[in-house]
């Protein structure tokens, strides 16, 4: 169903107040159970994964490339100019959708799923760095990934778009117990690989990993807590050469590491 805005303040398009303002958008999101979808791309994939459709904003020349996929969702076509003042920002990829979340599965229901490689990410706050890892995680084979209770939105509008999607095609789920968590992984039968820069332990891609393997991912420049680090099973690393090192480059940054730990993970759980 189309419906033609003129006013960029009509109450109609509330869902898409004030893009630019994360905790604003935190709120309004979890208080009403949404989520925004940008571009072609990004739409297809959030219909695809099941999730609803409450509303589309687009322009003109944005209806016909995605007509055989909204069927009957209420679309509200704007001019360019009304687009870029609701959004803040110009809108390339031509449409926003906003979707109804789905009900997330408990870390035991997905675990229970099974899979062998899990990803679990302690307190990354950034959302383009959680949405970069998500995609490396789709591309890279991993089954899983379970995030602490401080870790960004993968739904958040920067996370998906960033993602390309990718956070539509891997099941996640959220600690409730962010101490005590691992055990809950042990007792799936997890291996626990803790990623660490230190230079002493385990290659990544050297380790035989047998069974399931949950590798763990701390935040940017903190890294993984001490009490995740002792907790897990093992600690690993991605090897720097000795050039990088003796340059003072001892490390990588997460979203680099995390693929190329996704990379090993694949090799060593072969």
């Amino acid at each position: 169903m189309l419906e033609y805005v003129t006013d960029p303040d009509d109450p109609r398009l509330t869902d898409y107040t004030r893009l630019r303002d994360v905790e604003l958008r935190k709120s309004l999101e979890a208080e009403r159970g949404l989520f925004l979808a940008e571009g072609e791309k990004v739409i297809r994939r959030a219909i695809g994964a099941g999730y609803p459709i409450r509303s589309v904003l687009t322009t003109r020349r944005w209806l016909a490339p995605l007509e055989d996929v909204l069927g009957d969702a209420t679309v509200y076509v704007v001019s360019d100019e009304i687009m870029s003042g609701i959004a803040g920002f110009q809108v390339h990829r031509g449409a926003l959708a906003s979707m109804e979340r789905l009900p997330l599965p408990g870390v035991e229901t997905l675990l229970k799923r099974g899979g062998r490689r899990m990803l679990v990410l302690e307190d990354l706050v950034d959302h383009s760095n959680v949405g970069a890892i998500f995609r490396s995680a789709a591309a890279l084979g991993v089954d899983g990934i379970i995030l602490s209770p401080r870790c960004a939105d993968p739904l958040y509008r920067r996370a998906v778009k960033v993602s390309m999607g990718a956070v539509f095609s891997i099941p996640y789920a959220r600690m409730d117990d962010w101490f005590d968590g691992l055990a809950q992984l042990r007792e799936a039968g997890c291996q626990t690989l803790a990623l660490t820069p230190d230079q002493t332990a385990a290659p990544i891609d050297e380790v035989k990993a047998a069974g399931r393997v949950a590798l763990l991912l701390g935040a940017e420049g903190d890294g993984l807590s001490s009490h995740w680090l002792e907790e897990a099973d093992q600690a690993v690393c991605i090897p720097m050469s000795a050039e990088a090192m003796a340059a003072g480059v001892d490390s990588l940054n997460v979203v680099a590491a995390a693929a190329i730990a996704c990379h090993g993970l694949m090799r060593s759980s072969r």
